[in-house]
C-alpha cells in the first residue's frame, strides 16, 4: 500500500511538472496569426501638449488665497484672499518654464506645467494628458485675480474654487 501511494504521488508530481513546462513553453512561443494581419496596430501616441494662452511667468508671484463653493460668494472670497497677503501663497518659477505649486493633498510643491486644450481651456498640472486627474482648470485670470478648480471631482468638492489675488509688491 505504501508503494502504491508513493507511485501515485510520483505520477502526480510528474504530471504537474510536465504541465508547468508545457505552459512555460506556450508562453514563450509565438504562434502565427490566423487573421491574416501579421501584428496588431500600434496604439496611438499621446498627442503633444498644446501651449496654454497664459504663460507661467504671468502667475509667478505672491498671492492671497481663499476658496468658495457657492458662486455668489466670489466677491467676498476675493476680499478674504486679499487679506491673506500677510501670509501669501508663493507661486515660484520652475526650472523648465513651469510653475512651482502644490498638487491636491500634497505637502511638497513641485513644478507643474501650464497646458492648453483643444476646447480653449487652460490647465495647471503635471506632464501628461490634458485635462489630467491632477490638473486644475484655470476658470478665469485677469492678471490680478486667478481662479482655479481641480479636475478631480473629489478634490474639487473638498477645495472648491481656489481664488488667488495678487499681493502688492513689497515697498
Amino acid at each position: 500500500m505504501n508503494r502504491s501511494l508513493n507511485a501515485r504521488m510520483a505520477a502526480q508530481l510528474a504530471a504537474v511538472s510536465a504541465l508547468t513546462i508545457f505552459l512555460a513553453a506556450c508562453n514563450s512561443m509565438s504562434l502565427p496569426s490566423l487573421s491574416g494581419s501579421p501584428e496588431p496596430a500600434p496604439e496611438p501616441g499621446v498627442a503633444p501638449e498644446m501651449p496654454a494662452t497664459i504663460r507661467g511667468d504671468e502667475i509667478v508671484g505672491r498671492w492671497g488665497l481663499a476658496s468658495f463653493q457657492n458662486p455668489n460668494d466670489r466677491a467676498r472670497t476675493e476680499a478674504a484672499a486679499r487679506s491673506q497677503c500677510k501670509q501669501p501663497y508663493v507661486i515660484g518659477a520652475g526650472q523648465s518654464g513651469g510653475v512651482i505649486m502644490h498638487l491636491a493633498d500634497q505637502a511638497t510643491p513641485q513644478e507643474l506645467r501650464l497646458k492648453g486644450s483643444p476646447s480653449g481651456k487652460n490647465y495647471i498640472g503635471p506632464p501628461g494628458p490634458t485635462p489630467g486627474e491632477q490638473d486644475r482648470e484655470i476658470v478665469s485670470f485677469d492678471g490680478r485675480v486667478l481662479i482655479t478648480r481641480f479636475v478631480d471631482k473629489d478634490a474639487a468638492t473638498r477645495y472648491g474654487n481656489m481664488v488667488y489675488v495678487r499681493c502688492a509688491p513689497r515697498a
